[in-house]
């Protein structure tokens, strides 16, 4: 009998009845010239006639299966052609499908071309959708109890169905084919909505919208269910098809771990060098951080507060202690504010109050905190905190509770020193307040209005009594005028009184009395009821506590001065004049020679206008800062690598950086220079064989290079790193566990420097010598041929190879890469050193020779991966071409879906075929 076509040959094969191995010969004499099986539709075929009767056709489905078993068929053709079957009240034939599916659904594979791997993800994404269906139509079934049949034989068809969706589920590799699947799938509807295309007309297409009401549908037919074991199972089925859009989004946080050593190093580093620096690189820093090393919130916030308090421990006395003081209790909390909105949807407060209940257990260290600082210092951050939002008032008085040390005894009077601390913070607060609103305009401290919210007082009077340039303020403004029982008070205690009492003091009620004091005291020296050294006295009274006082003072004369004729404004001007000068007494508050200098500058600005109109001088005090109280910190007569070295040790041995040591390093980096600071470090480092001081070392000079990120990540990834990898003498020293702690600090500083260099330097940062960008360009030389090689190393596929000899042939979606990639500004020092490692990383894959450096690159990529944030855009991965993913896949430790998903551009077409055939081969 001559065959037509497939059907007849199937039909004869029957009719004959065949065995198996008899039929597959027999096919093959029928349809010789090699054919292709799938694209004669051979499975659907077979299935088709299989599913003809009530119950399939057990020879057919032997030939299926044999079929199947001897890959003569591919598994996407054959989920396809399952996929295809609805009539879900055959019991029989759907448990046929079902057993079919159980011969490979857990050991998926293909090993032809790219776009046959994505075949294989579409076809998987329709099989998950039929199970589905498939899982919904056999529980309703038997919610609804209307078969002829017993209950127990429809339950056996839905444990069935649930079993072979665990199954699917449960292999990562099928979750990540999914996850290409879930993002082809996005990737072509919007195609189509451009008018680009469509799928295969044999290829049925299943949503993930499709999935998601499929899996609701699921969930809310088996809640009526009685079974508890089934209902666990389609839960559980459930929770792994969620996670699919997110797989690459799971970090395991360290729980083990009590101490980061990087935490407590960046925010030391920051209190003690760049105090006045902006908050947010610091948020995105400690992000980074906290990202990288999978930091559990609470653990992190505690770290922050243990730095905290050990800066303040150990701050000299003098201008260090004033600046760690405003550090702590000012702008810490506003970067927790930060980090709260950065935090996502979590309760981040939950997160803060349990660090504080972690932070009250650290007795020794809050008792000597509170010592240095004669005062209760966590009352005051907890009390910080709640203003902030940042810990509820239950919270607050909650942990105010469990804090039974000295301070805390007095009950409800307030004794000396609290109050004199008190002073101080509000001191500091309101002057850097008043110094950042005339720096930098005081829209900055405004806050966004709420309804019914009151406003803060400092903002009350920024708005009605500051005077700014082209503001022009009323002294007989309602403001100026306050309660007179006040007034009086204010007047009586300035005027009688030796010196201002603190205990007690509300110093924003005095701030905003202190103007309707002064008219009263100026009216009267005016009509001579009070002399001159009476004025002398009261001045000295109001600047010599807080300085605050005495800027509100002189803001008010100012507006007052400018409604006044020229031969009234003498006694006006001479108070300023009073006012401004530094008091000259050993009774003065904390840090008084810090606070008058700042209080200069503020009333500088204000004055300048008045001045400037009634030709008058006042001179404004500009001295009483302290030495830096570091220098000099080099011993003499010593070679600095040696200091460094020693440093570093002692460093390491403690397991984290103090103030001292940070000043030394830095010290040193400007000494050395760079690449000699990171170079030597990175010496020591490989010398280490200690696992857990490597990786301490890791934490600790991560930190370290903090003190200038961009330049050390250029010296590190441009030179060192591949120094090391290209000299075969060298690859020694890349065995584990030194290498792999260099490679994790090469991706932490690539991640850091990468997601930061976009952004403004840090002022600490702005001082140093920057590499003029010719340097680089010099180092790493990309003439006018090799960025557009270099273009198609990174969007060239290996299938693709003519491309690199003939650009003009490249196809559609190799363009899209290249063009996306032409984005990158390959004239960026940091752009071109990560492009040169990353090329490098792929001819170490790609080399016949195998060794340290080879294992290094793993684990840089596996970091690279561990790293990696979910979502995020322009990561530094997008710089290794894609002819790296299947050069990577080979080397067997590296070979998990996870990290072919992590290192591919899956928002591109080349890329998700890239990790299709990659992870389908595995």
């Amino acid at each position: 009998m001559k065959v037509v076509n497939l059907k007849q040959a199937i039909l004869q094969a029957w009719k004959e009845r065949w065995s198996d191995y008899q039929w597959a010969v027999n096919m093959k004499k029928f349809f010789p010239k090699g054919a292709t099986w799938d694209i004669l539709n051979l499975a659907e075929a077979l299935l088709e006639q299989a599913m003809i009767g009530p119950s399939p056709n057990p020879l057919i489905l032997s030939y299926l299966k044999y079929a199947i078993s001897s890959q003569m068929v591919s598994y996407s053709s054959v989920l396809t052609a399952i996929s295809k079957f609805d009539d879900f009240s055959r019991d029989l034939c759907v448990q046929a499908l079902l057993d079919i599916m159980d011969m490979f659904c857990d050991r998926l594979s293909c090993h032809g071309k790219a776009e046959e791997c994505i075949g294989l993800c579409r076809a998987l994404l329709s099989a998950l959708h039929w199970l589905l269906r498939c899982t919904s139509a056999s529980a309703e079934r038997l919610r609804d109890g209307l078969e002829a049949c017993t209950p127990a034989a429809v339950e056996k068809q839905l444990a069935m169905c649930l079993q072979r969706l665990e199954k699917t589920l449960s292999s990562t590799k099928n979750r990540a084919l999914l996850h290409i699947a879930k993002l082809e799938e996005a990737s072509l509807h919007t195609s189509q909505g451009l008018g680009q295309g469509g799928t295969r007309a044999n290829q049925p297409t299943a949503s993930w919208t499709a999935i998601e009401h499929s899996l609701l549908k699921l969930g809310e037919i088996l809640a009526n269910l009685s079974s508890p074991q089934l209902r666990s199972q389609a839960e559980q089925c459930g929770t792994l098809i969620r996670s699919i859009p997110t797989m690459l989004a799971v970090h395991s946080e360290q729980l083990h771990k009590t101490g980061f050593p990087t935490v407590h190093a960046v925010v030391l580093l920051e209190g003690t060098m760049n105090l006045t620096g902006e908050t947010q690189p610091l948020v995105e820093q400690l992000m980074m951080v906290k990202r990288m090393q999978h930091i559990p919130t609470p653990l992190f916030v505690l770290e922050i507060w243990k730095a905290c308090f050990v800066g303040l421990i150990e701050s000299p006395e003098g201008t260090e202690e004033l600046k760690w003081t405003a550090f702590t209790f000012l702008k810490i909390p506003q970067v927790l504010v930060k980090l709260k909105y950065s935090h996502g949807d979590k309760d981040f407060t939950e997160d803060v109050n349990c660090a504080f209940e972690f932070l009250l257990k650290l007795t020794p260290l809050l008792d000597k905190a509170d010592q240095r600082c004669n005062c209760d210092c966590t009352n005051f951050l907890l009390q910080e905190c709640n203003k902030q939002g940042l810990l509820s008032e239950a919270s607050m008085t909650n942990l105010m509770g469990k804090r039974l040390n000295e301070f805390t005894t007095h009950g409800t009077e307030e004794s000396t020193k609290p109050a004199s601390v008190r002073a101080l913070l509000f001191d500091i607060s309101f002057l850097m307040l008043c110094h950042v609103a005339q720096t930098y305009g005081s829209e900055v401290i405004l806050s966004e209005s709420s309804t019914g919210a009151e406003m803060p007082f400092f903002e009350t009077w920024m708005q009605t009594c500051m005077p700014e340039e082209g503001k022009i303020l009323n002294p007989d403004h309602p403001c100026f005028w306050p309660d007179s029982t006040k007034v009086e008070s204010l007047v009586a205690l300035l005027n009688n009184s030796s010196e201002m009492k603190l205990v007690q003091m509300k110093w924003h009620e005095a701030c905003l009395s202190i103007s309707a004091a002064i008219l009263e005291i100026l009216n009267a020296w005016e009509n001579g009821v009070l002399a001159f050294e009476s004025i002398q006295k009261i001045t000295d009274n109001i600047k010599g506590k807080v300085c605050s006082l005495a800027v509100c003072a002189v803001a008010w004369l100012v507006a007052h001065v400018r409604m006044l004729g020229l031969d009234e404004r003498e006694k006006s001007l001479q108070m300023i004049r009073q006012l401004a000068g530094p008091l000259y007494s050993e009774n003065t508050l904390q840090f008084y020679n810090e606070r008058v200098v700042i209080m200069s500058s503020i009333l500088e600005h204000m004055c300048a206008d008045v001045l400037q109109q009634t030709a008058a001088q006042i001179k404004f005090p500009s001295t009483g800062v302290d030495m830096m109280p570091y220098w000099n910190l080099l011993p003499p007569k010593r070679p600095i690598k040696e200091v460094l070295t020693d440093i570093f040790a002692k460093v390491l041995e403690k397991g984290w950086v103090d103030s001292r040591s940070i000043h030394i390093f830095d010290t040193l980096l400007h000494m050395g220079g760079v690449y000699w600071f990171c170079n030597n470090l990175i010496k020591e480092l490989l010398k280490e064989t200690r696992k857990e001081h490597t990786q301490r070392a890791v934490e600790l000079l991560y930190a370290i290079f903090c003190l200038d990120m961009q330049q050390v990540t250029l010296v590190l990834l441009g030179h060192i790193l591949p120094g090391l990898l290209t000299d075969s003498s060298k690859w020694h020293s890349l065995m584990d566990p030194p290498g792999t702690a260099l490679a994790k600090l090469a991706v932490w500083c690539a991640l850091s420097s990468y997601s930061s260099h976009k952004g403004q330097a840090s002022s600490r940062q702005k001082k140093r010598h920057r590499e003029d960008i010719e340097d680089y360009i010099s180092l790493f030389p990309l003439d006018d041929i090799q960025p557009s090689k270099l273009m198609r190393l990174l969007s060239s596929s290996e299938e693709d190879t003519s491309i690199l000899s003939s650009p003009t042939d490249r196809s559609t979606s190799s363009s899209l890469s290249a063009s996306q990639l032409h984005t990158v500004n390959m004239r960026d020092p940091l752009n071109r050193v990560l492009a040169n490692l990353f090329l490098l990383i792929s001819s170490i894959l790609g080399s016949r020779t195998a060794g340290p450096h080879t294992q290094f690159v793993q684990w840089f990529m596996e970091e690279c991966v561990d790293c990696l944030e979910q979502g995020s855009q322009g990561s530094i991965l997008q710089f290794m071409p894609f002819t790296t993913v299947s050069e990577l896949v080979k080397v067997s430790a590296v070979s998990s879906p996870k990290v072919v998903l992590a290192i591919t551009d899956l928002s591109l077409p080349l890329g998700r075929q890239a990790a299709a055939k990659a992870i389908a081969a595995l």
